[in-house]
């Protein structure tokens, strides 16, 4: 199993509502995201830079950020797109984290 960690981008004045949206995920995502390998996922808000710190743990290829030709994936980054930033298609503008530390 691996560790991912990226950074996204929360429009202000968002934050009650995108934590309202991450607490009744769909379950159809998260059954996806659990058969993809995609466990033990955290977002952390910081409020001063309304940036979002993502850490996934992973068993396979691809993280969350890497699946989104799936339909459910498009839906969910549809459903998101007014309250973060995002790309064209709609993803998350979404930045990977090097690992520099890690203590077991």
């Amino acid at each position: 199993m691996k560790r991912i960690a990226f950074k996204m981008f929360l429009k202000p004045g968002f934050e009650e509502e995108y934590e309202k949206r991450h607490s009744a995920i769909w379950p159809e995502l998260k059954q996806l995201l659990l058969k993809t390998g995609v466990n033990d996922y955290s977002i952390f808000w910081d409020r001063e830079t309304n940036i979002l710190f993502a850490v996934q743990k992973i068993e396979g290829e691809q993280s969350s950020q890497e699946i989104g030709t799936n339909p459910i994936i498009q839906k969910w980054w549809d459903y998101m797109a007014d309250i973060m930033e995002v790309n064209d298609d709609k993803s998350p503008v979404s930045i990977p984290l090097q690992e520099l530390f890690h203590m077991e």
